[in-house]
């Protein structure tokens, strides 16, 4: 008797389940996506009238010679090496430190009061302005050395990606199971083997995911380098020399009434894009290979 009030119950829901929503409903979430639609248009008419306004301005300053030559000779390819060279510097400081850091805080601070301190303060960082940044490395490097370079700006590019990188992987040594913990251990392994050899070899991906979202970060910033870096219009001649950079030659030659330096400037901020958009689906394609394992 009981199995066939089940049978009942069971062909009832099924037919619930199966049947066509009220007319009501359907015009409902018709509506709705109309509005969700309509607004996600309006957001990306800004995004759109941008990227249209320097594409259609830059295209066509697009030329081997501006790559290779300085910005002294209608140039950015001093600043295309500068804004390399400092990021370089900023993620060899900033991304041992912070994958070591998010190690520390995910598998061995969970009950450690310094942790929490340290938590709190990444998180801190996360929201300083980057001019507030640039002013720190000034005071930190550029009155020491006496002199701007591109290891302070390298240095002023790693404070901004360091909170990136820590939280990123703490988050992303958060999401292994237990469970793999727990098999290593019962395996014999001990807990800097479990650590190292199981847990951050799963999170990998998720950490070169916060790795790439901090560089791409890094290297569209201005404020930092302008305190620490400065600018020079033809190639560095050291890591101690002022160095110039795509982002901080946007700022200095966008008023320039010279066409070419004009031209320039809308050429470059084609370049920043598409170096910043690479690194940004660089990211998106370590997600995708994740999801995918």
């Amino acid at each position: 008797m009981s199995g066939y009030i089940e049978s009942e119950n069971d062909e009832s829901i099924t037919t619930e389940l199966c049947s066509t929503l009220p007319k009501e409903r359907v015009r409902f979430t018709y509506f709705m996506n109309a509005i969700t639609f309509s607004l996600t248009g309006i957001a990306l008419i800004p995004l759109l009238s941008i990227l249209w306004e320097i594409f259609v301005r830059g295209i066509s300053g697009i030329k081997w010679e501006v790559f290779v030559k300085s910005v002294i000779d209608n140039g950015f390819g001093n600043a295309i090496l500068g804004t390399i060279i400092m990021v370089a510097i900023g993620a060899f400081l900033s991304i041992p430190t912070g994958i070591m850091t998010g190690i520390f805080l995910a598998e061995f601070g969970q009950t450690n009061p310094i942790a929490n301190i340290v938590r709190f303060i990444t998180s801190i960082l996360t929201g300083v302005p980057s001019i507030v940044v640039g002013i720190f490395a000034y005071g930190i490097i550029v009155l020491t050395t006496k002199g701007f370079s591109a290891i302070a700006g390298g240095f002023a590019l790693a404070v901004i990606m360091l909170p990136v990188i820590v939280l990123t992987t703490e988050e992303s040594l958060k999401l292994i199971p237990t469970s793999q913990r727990l098999a290593s251990a019962a395996l014999g392994g001990t807990r800097f083997q479990t650590t190292f050899r199981i847990v951050v070899t799963a999170a990998i991906p998720g950490i070169t995911t916060g790795v790439l979202l901090a560089v791409a970060r890094a290297a569209g910033e201005t404020a930092p380098l302008i305190f620490t870096a400065l600018f020079s219009l033809d190639w560095s001649e050291g890591l101690l020399s002022p160095t110039a950079s795509l982002p901080v030659l946007i700022f200095n030659l966008y008023n320039d009434p010279d066409p070419e330096k004009s031209q320039l400037v809308w050429t470059t901020s084609i370049i920043l894009l598409v170096l910043i958009l690479c690194v940004s689906i660089a990211s998106r394609l370590v997600i995708s290979q994740r999801r995918i394992k």
